[in-house]
Protein backbone atom coordinates (compact mmCIF):
# COMPACT_ATOMS: atom_id res chain seq x y z
CA UNK A 1 0.00 0.00 0.00
CA UNK A 2 1.20 3.44 -0.87
CA UNK A 3 0.08 6.58 0.94
CA UNK A 4 0.56 10.01 -0.61
CA UNK A 5 1.11 12.91 1.80
CA UNK A 6 1.04 16.57 0.82
CA UNK A 7 -1.06 19.64 0.31
CA UNK A 8 -3.29 20.01 -2.73
CA UNK A 9 -1.71 20.83 -6.12
CA UNK A 10 1.63 19.17 -5.43
CA UNK A 11 1.37 16.63 -8.25
CA UNK A 12 0.14 13.58 -6.35
CA UNK A 13 -2.37 12.39 -8.94
CA UNK A 14 0.00 13.02 -11.84
CA UNK A 15 2.74 11.15 -9.99
CA UNK A 16 0.32 8.23 -9.61
CA UNK A 17 -0.43 8.26 -13.34
CA UNK A 18 3.28 8.30 -14.22
CA UNK A 19 4.38 5.64 -11.74
CA UNK A 20 1.58 3.39 -10.50
CA UNK A 21 -1.27 3.49 -13.02
CA UNK A 22 -0.51 0.03 -14.38
CA UNK A 23 0.18 -1.67 -11.06
CA UNK A 24 -1.91 -0.11 -8.26
CA UNK A 25 -5.58 0.73 -7.76
CA UNK A 26 -6.03 4.45 -7.05
CA UNK A 27 -8.28 5.39 -4.14
CA UNK A 28 -9.14 9.07 -3.97
CA UNK A 29 -11.93 10.85 -2.11
CA UNK A 30 -12.33 13.40 -4.91
CA UNK A 31 -13.49 10.51 -7.08
CA UNK A 32 -15.19 8.27 -4.51
CA UNK A 33 -16.95 11.11 -2.60
CA UNK A 34 -17.55 9.12 0.64
CA UNK A 35 -15.47 7.31 3.26
CA UNK A 36 -17.87 4.36 2.96
CA UNK A 37 -17.06 3.87 -0.73
CA UNK A 38 -13.37 4.24 0.08
CA UNK A 39 -13.60 1.57 2.80
CA UNK A 40 -15.40 -0.85 0.46
CA UNK A 41 -12.61 -0.53 -2.11
CA UNK A 42 -9.81 -0.73 0.47
CA UNK A 43 -11.37 -3.90 1.88
CA UNK A 44 -11.59 -5.36 -1.64
CA UNK A 45 -7.93 -4.52 -2.35
CA UNK A 46 -6.84 -6.06 0.93
CA UNK A 47 -8.87 -9.25 0.38
CA UNK A 48 -7.50 -9.57 -3.16
CA UNK A 49 -3.92 -8.66 -2.07
CA UNK A 50 -4.12 -5.94 -4.75
CA UNK A 51 -1.58 -3.12 -4.40
CA UNK A 52 -3.26 0.26 -3.99
CA UNK A 53 -2.50 3.96 -3.57
CA UNK A 54 -4.27 6.29 -1.16
CA UNK A 55 -4.20 9.48 -3.24
CA UNK A 56 -5.49 12.01 -0.72
CA UNK A 57 -3.68 14.77 1.16
CA UNK A 58 -3.33 12.65 4.34
CA UNK A 59 -1.84 15.58 6.27
CA UNK A 60 -1.92 14.22 9.81
CA UNK A 61 -0.74 11.15 11.65
CA UNK A 62 -4.37 10.40 12.50
CA UNK A 63 -5.39 10.61 8.81
CA UNK A 64 -2.70 8.08 7.90
CA UNK A 65 -3.09 5.81 10.92
CA UNK A 66 -6.24 3.99 9.79
CA UNK A 67 -4.74 3.07 6.42
CA UNK A 68 -1.46 1.96 7.94
CA UNK A 69 -3.19 -0.20 10.54
CA UNK A 70 -5.40 -1.94 7.94
CA UNK A 71 -2.53 -2.55 5.55
CA UNK A 72 -0.15 -3.70 8.28
CA UNK A 73 -2.72 -6.15 9.69
CA UNK A 74 -3.09 -7.60 6.17
CA UNK A 75 0.68 -7.97 5.70
CA UNK A 76 1.09 -5.22 3.09
CA UNK A 77 4.34 -3.35 2.67
CA UNK A 78 3.60 0.29 3.54
CA UNK A 79 5.30 3.06 1.59
CA UNK A 80 4.72 6.76 2.11
CA UNK A 81 5.46 9.45 -0.47
CA UNK A 82 5.76 12.97 0.91
CA UNK A 83 5.15 15.68 -1.71
CA UNK A 84 6.89 18.85 -0.57
CA UNK A 85 5.83 22.18 -2.01
CA UNK A 86 5.60 25.77 -0.96
CA UNK A 87 2.13 27.24 -0.65
CA UNK A 88 3.03 29.78 -3.33
CA UNK A 89 3.95 27.06 -5.84
CA UNK A 90 0.90 24.95 -4.99
CA UNK A 91 -1.42 27.94 -5.45
CA UNK A 92 0.24 28.76 -8.80
CA UNK A 93 -0.28 25.18 -10.01
CA UNK A 94 -3.85 25.23 -8.69
CA UNK A 95 -4.55 28.44 -10.66
CA UNK A 96 -3.76 26.53 -13.86
CA UNK A 97 -6.38 23.89 -13.10
CA UNK A 98 -9.79 24.03 -14.72
CA UNK A 99 -13.34 23.70 -13.39
CA UNK A 100 -13.80 21.12 -10.62
CA UNK A 101 -10.07 20.37 -10.53
CA UNK A 102 -9.43 23.77 -8.94
CA UNK A 103 -9.27 23.73 -5.13
CA UNK A 104 -10.32 26.75 -3.04
CA UNK A 105 -7.22 28.52 -1.69
CA UNK A 106 -8.49 28.32 1.92
CA UNK A 107 -8.49 24.52 1.55
CA UNK A 108 -4.82 24.54 0.52
CA UNK A 109 -3.95 26.85 3.41
CA UNK A 110 -5.93 24.73 5.86
CA UNK A 111 -4.24 21.52 4.79
CA UNK A 112 -0.83 23.16 5.03
CA UNK A 113 -1.60 24.42 8.53
CA UNK A 114 -2.37 20.93 9.85
CA UNK A 115 0.36 19.10 7.88
CA UNK A 116 2.43 16.77 10.07
CA UNK A 117 5.56 15.40 8.43
CA UNK A 118 5.50 11.61 8.19
CA UNK A 119 7.73 9.46 10.39
CA UNK A 120 8.81 5.85 10.16
CA UNK A 121 7.41 5.36 13.65
CA UNK A 122 3.91 5.59 12.19
CA UNK A 123 4.44 2.16 10.65
CA UNK A 124 5.99 2.92 7.28
CA UNK A 125 8.34 0.34 5.80
CA UNK A 126 9.69 3.01 3.43
CA UNK A 127 9.33 6.76 3.11
CA UNK A 128 10.10 8.73 -0.03
CA UNK A 129 10.42 12.42 -0.72
CA UNK A 130 8.97 13.70 -4.00
CA UNK A 131 9.81 17.05 -5.56
CA UNK A 132 7.93 18.38 -8.56
CA UNK A 133 9.86 20.09 -11.29
CA UNK A 134 8.87 21.87 -14.44
CA UNK A 135 6.51 20.11 -16.85
CA UNK A 136 5.42 17.68 -14.12
CA UNK A 137 8.81 16.02 -13.93
CA UNK A 138 9.35 14.43 -10.55
CA UNK A 139 12.41 13.49 -8.55
CA UNK A 140 12.17 10.92 -5.80
CA UNK A 141 14.65 10.16 -3.07
CA UNK A 142 14.73 8.49 0.31
CA UNK A 143 13.04 10.56 2.96
CA UNK A 144 14.93 12.21 5.79
CA UNK A 145 13.53 14.36 8.56
CA UNK A 146 15.80 17.24 7.57
CA UNK A 147 13.65 18.22 4.59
Amino acid sequence: MIIFIGIQATGKSEFYKQNFYKTHVRLNLDMLKTRNREKILIDACIKAKQPFVIDNTNPTFKDREKYIRLADDAGFKIIGYYFQSSIKDAVARNDKRENKEKVPIPAILGTHKKLELPKYEEGFDELKYVAIGTNMNFTTEDYTYEI
